[in-house]
């Protein structure tokens, strides 16, 4: 696993300018857009793009889809500038790899899941992302699963999300050591609106006290 200089955070769910604004002067490392039509934090082509280009050069853009089809994937990287993609469905490594963007698989820890073996079936993935399970729910449950699950030292880079919030977030890095956190309905003030405060919050918890946080919007 790379080395890492401190825990990155990435606040998900973002919906329109002014919380990405707010989640880039928070400290946020990245930010995910999601894709998917079924979510209350879905967002369309040119509101996607309009955010994406306002973030600046070294916030990373990652867009997030549920089992959708290769043409709308495409028609999304054709136009907003996305870094990384997240796969939140039963894409297969074949599927996934073929969009020449690097991709991380989100993996819904049910009981029976073996980390392991889902590793070693997306050997192209440049990550993980660990997510509570709930049955016919692909992401954003806010629920928590059980963190002793989270694996020490994993090959590749591991993201922990699932029921974070600015309350736990220094705990559950503290717990499991994620090369990242992931965070979207913790730090809301409703469905698909952000709370600049909670997002500053959960950034310094997940961070640490000791390194410098952004707190003024920037233009």
């Amino acid at each position: 696993m790379p080395n890492q200089r401190r825990t990155r955070v990435k606040i998900c769910g973002i919906t329109n300018l002014q919380d990405a604004q707010g989640a880039v002067a928070a400290g946020a490392d990245a930010i995910g857009l999601v894709f998917y039509d079924q979510s209350p934090r879905y967002v369309g082509l040119d509101v996607a793009q309009a955010i994406a280009r306002s973030v600046g050069p070294f916030v990373s853009v990652v867009a997030l889809f549920v089992n959708a089809d290769a043409q709308t994937i495409r028609q999304v990287l054709a136009n907003v500038p996305v870094h990384v993609i997240q796969f939140h469905g039963d894409e297969t490594d074949e599927f996934c790899r073929q969009f020449d963007r690097p991709f991380i698989k989100a993996v819904r820890m049910a009981p029976e899941v073996d980390l392991a073996t889902v590793y070693q079936s997306y050997p192209n993935a440049v990550g993980f992302l660990l997510d509570a399970y709930q049955k016919g729910v692909p992401g954003g449950t806010g629920k928590q699963f059980e963190w002793h699950r989270f694996p020490f030292n994993p090959e590749k880079p591991t993201v922990l999300a699932g029921g974070l919030v600015p309350d736990n977030v220094a705990e559950a890095v503290e717990q499991t050591k994620p090369y990242a956190v992931d965070v979207s309905g913790g730090v809301e003030a409703e469905p698909g609106v952000k709370s600049r405060d909670k997002m500053i919050a959960f950034v310094r918890a997940a961070i640490g006290p000791q390194t410098p946080v952004e707190t003024t919007t920037q233009s």
